[in-house]
């Protein structure tokens, strides 16, 4: 059966990646039994699309302009140009993936050209990552490393004042400020970078509470930055926690529980186990070191510490894709790139989380970092 992408490369991954090749305007893609594949680009993007694309052959709207002329809106018009060249090659039946815009769906079926939704297609296959996206997230992955190692020794090089606010060149040194520091950082290394996460202290304690404010001496500070490569457009995710000065007996017990707990996931992670499985390792450990597992009750006891989250999820083109490695997880595929994520948290401490991204390979999985220090000591 005929295969068809279609959207805005610059903003349907699915598409993207299909044809690597990055557009502003609409396209489709028409994939044929045989692998053949037609592009289907605004008319200015031909050349470069020809040369650049994955695609046999291109074509613009122009060229398959229907009988009552195309529409004035670009998406209009490409949609109404896929349905006429596949009613000019005899199409009736087509298959699509869940990100095909309404747009074109509507053109197909006033033309009609029924549509079969798979819900797998652009999942499996994006999950399955092939050797230059392997080389594309590595390289994001040692930029995204280099940008937590410089924070997290930002941070511990500090003085702290007498009320324990870290002090850095003259000033106390602040959650966003730490930001800053990544995001010019990241920049110059051609990466654009979401708002990263810098939580310290009970702030850490809600896993996805980006931090604000002052930073203090003897807390965990949660580092998770996920930039994305300007060039590649392949994203980095990572996690590491610091400690400026001492160390309290439960970040110790903590951070010892999460370290054993993520090397329990990455043994679990081959071809073929569940993403609840790996999850599953994770959970184990945790509790074998004495902590809980899930969200709390509304009665929970004060001192409660657990991990409130998943293990881990998929990551490629967007930061988080299929599969979840949590409960009800799938299968995992030989070429999923999965982030191994771990964490603990509680109101009376803050939060702690270690996270790596690995490849999963015939043999188990292989870590895609640059063996980044994972301690809470950066010194």
């Amino acid at each position: 059966m005929i295969t068809i992408h279609a959207g805005i490369p610059a903003s349907n991954n699915t598409l993207y990646r299909a044809i690597r090749f990055l557009a502003g305007d609409p396209a489709a893609l028409v994939v044929r039994d045989d692998g053949r594949r037609m592009l289907l680009i605004r008319d200015i993007e031909m050349n470069r699309a020809k040369a650049n694309a994955r695609a046999d052959v291109v074509h613009c709207p122009a060229d398959f302009t229907p009988e009552g002329g195309l529409s004035g809106d670009r998406e209009t018009a490409t949609a109404q140009a896929l349905a006429e060249a596949l009613q000019r090659d005899g199409v009736d039946r087509v298959r699509a993936d869940r990100t095909l815009a309404l747009s074109f769906a509507h053109e197909l079926a006033a033309a009609g050209i029924a549509i079969d939704y798979d819900a797998d297609l652009g999942v499996i296959d994006r999950r399955m990552k092939d050797a230059q996206e392997v080389a594309h997230l590595r390289e994001a992955q040692a930029a995204t490393q280099r940008a937590i190692e410089m924070a997290c020794r930002t941070i511990a090089s500090c003085d702290a004042d007498a009320a324990g606010v870290l002090q850095h060149e003259g000033a106390p040194l602040t959650s966003e400020r730490v930001r800053s520091l990544i995001d010019v950082f990241l920049l110059e290394a051609g990466y654009d970078n979401p708002t990263s996460i810098v939580a310290g202290g009970v702030q850490g304690a809600d896993c996805h509470d980006h931090g604000h404010g002052e930073l203090l001496t003897g807390t965990p500070i949660i580092i998770d930055v996920f930039p994305r490569c300007k060039a590649t457009r392949y994203n980095g995710d990572c996690t590491r926690t610091v400690v400026h000065g001492d160390v309290p007996e439960l970040v110790h017990r903590m951070h010892a529980a999460v370290v054993a707990a993520k090397a329990a996931a990455e043994a679990a992670t081959q071809p073929g186990t569940t993403g609840e499985a790996v999850h599953g390792e994770t959970t184990r450990v945790i509790r074998e070191h004495g902590f809980a597992v899930g969200l709390p009750e509304a009665d929970a006891p004060d001192d409660r510490v657990a991990i409130v989250h998943g293990t881990g999820h998929g990551i490629g083109l967007d930061v988080h894709e299929p599969p979840l490695l949590d409960v009800g997880g799938p299968p995992l595929v030989l070429g999923d790139v999965l982030t191994i994520e771990p964490g603990l948290y509680g109101a009376c401490v803050g939060g702690l989380r270690v996270e790596d991204m690995v490849l999963v390979t015939e043999s188990g999985c292989e870590d895609l970092g640059t063996g980044l220090h994972d301690g809470l000591t950066w010194t």
